[in-house]
């Protein structure tokens, strides 16, 4: 019953007879199977989704640039902290030196040497503080574009599937429809041996069969590329061929076409990562923008201890060593670029800021039209749903009714042709418009801030 199940769009006893009749061909071996030497793998929508959210490149590049501004978060705090740098010197004089305490200036020749370590702090207290804060707001927003790189990543995963789904949905509707002309065919066939059908006929159903047998190899073609693209997505062997573990293609129900949009909107202004993370972008212009007017304000602070030893001498003289400590401590504003009065810098950072602002307006705007035009294309998909599906079973039931009258007069072949075509040409539409009503709700769901997969729940078996 591999056939009969996929022509639920007829009448039971249409479907039967038809069904009984493409049993009989690929039992008799029409040609309809096809071999290939490719590993065959179904996968199913949440098998999708949960590799897009595990193997996604744009993902794991948004993590790594999530550590390095975290690493950049520890070199702001790090600039708090004092360096030790140990070290050894020597110091050598050749020429005329003055004595102390006389006063004599005469020829000198000596060395020094002093081994120890520095201890040495230098704090720019403006800049540090609010570069650490400004760094540690970046990691948050680099935080939240993980988060947005996740939910595109799911959402392309989703759009590829249903692409599949309805590659390989079409593929069916065109190897059913490739068996109904074969055996009509058949039926002139034998009619014109019989000598009730015009040769021309026969002819005219051999060539819609033709036509057929390349729309079907198209929608094999359309179905691989479809897999293909999957796998791209998924991080899998394109190599393997994807298919749907779905038998038909449903209408998936996320959300409801009489949704309100001001609480859609309202929803997404809360949930989208897109608006966080351009918010905490304009905090962080703010904070170095705040850092560039006020922080040249707060002086820097600097510190050096120095222990160890000096040692050395007139030449020819005794070679001593003996303890030394150096002690410094100080305060010190920095004037021109970089510090105080540098009007260049502040002008930047309040650009930067304006900038930010800008983008914080441009999302917003982006997520309220993303929202809106999505629950358009979710009405209007459902709506082409429920016309196609009328429209799918008048098309069955004139086919069903042409071919009853099993009659072969002047332009009755061609009502039949002209039958099963309208026939394939709406479930094809019908087929169509449940892959783009599902990735309509998807991208809703998106738009709205992340609905999740388990969401997702079939609306109802499609129209028979």
């Amino acid at each position: 019953m591999k056939f009969a199940g996929h022509l639920h769009f007829l009448p039971s006893r249409a479907a039967r007879r038809v069904a009984e009749l493409l049993l009989a061909l690929v039992a008799a071996g029409s040609g309809l199977g096809q071999t290939t030497n490719e590993a065959v793998c179904p996968i199913d929508l949440a098998a999708a989704l949960r590799l897009a959210g595990a193997r996604n490149l744009d993902i794991q590049i948004a993590r790594e640039r999530l550590r390095e501004a975290e690493a950049a978060q520890e070199r702001a705090t790090e600039s708090f902290f004092p360096w030790i740098a140990p070290g050894l010197g020597f110091h050598r004089r050749d020429g005329v030196a003055q004595a102390s305490p006389s006063g004599v200036i005469s020829d000198a020749h000596y060395q020094s040497y002093s081994p120890g370590v520095v201890l040495s702090a230098e704090v720019t207290l403006g800049d540090a503080i609010y570069a650490r804060l400004a760094a540690r707001q970046a990691a948050r927003a680099s935080a939240e574009a993980i988060e947005t790189r996740r939910q595109e990543a799911v959402l392309a995963a989703a759009v590829g599937y249903f692409d599949l789904a309805q590659a390989a949905s079409l593929v069916r509707v065109a190897r059913e429809a490739v068996a109904l002309s074969e055996a009509y065919e058949a039926e002139c066939h034998a009619a014109v041996l019989a000598g009730v059908v015009f040769r021309g006929d026969e002819l005219r159903v051999r060539t819609q069969t033709g036509r057929r047998r390349v729309e079907w190899d198209r929608a094999r073609e359309a179905e691989r590329l479809a897999g293909v693209e999957l796998a791209r997505q998924l991080r899998l062997d394109p190599q393997t061929s994807l298919v749907p573990e779905a038998g038909e293609l449903v209408p998936l129900v996320l959300f409801a076409t009489n949704a309100v949009s001001a609480e859609l909107v309202r929803d997404a202004l809360r949930l989208r990562p897109e608006l966080r993370e351009s918010q905490i972008a304009r905090d962080a212009a703010r904070t170095a923008k705040n850092g560039a007017v006020y922080g040249a304000l707060i002086p820097s602070l600097g510190a050096r201890v120095y222990g160890g030893g000096l040692g050395g001498g007139p030449d020819g003289g005794v070679d001593r060593l003996g303890p030394e400590g150096d002690y410094s401590l100080g305060i010190s504003w920095r004037l021109g670029p970089g510090g105080l009065f540098d009007p260049g810098r502040v002008a930047g950072a309040k650009a930067r800021l304006a900038a930010a602002d800008f983008a914080q307006a441009k999302v917003h705007d982006l997520v309220v039209a993303q929202v809106v035009a999505a629950l358009v294309r979710v009405r209007a998909a459902a709506a082409q749903i429920e016309i196609l599906s009328g429209t799918t079973a008048s098309a069955a039931e004139t086919l069903r009714l042409t071919r009853e009258r099993k009659q072969y007069g002047a332009g009755v072949v061609l009502e039949d042709i002209q039958a099963q075509e309208e026939w394939v040409r709406a479930r094809a539409d019908y087929v169509s418009a449940v892959s783009a009503h599902n990735k309509a709700q998807y991208e809703l769901g998106r738009a709205v801030g992340g609905a999740g997969p388990e969401l997702g729940r079939p609306a109802g078996p499609p129209p028979r």
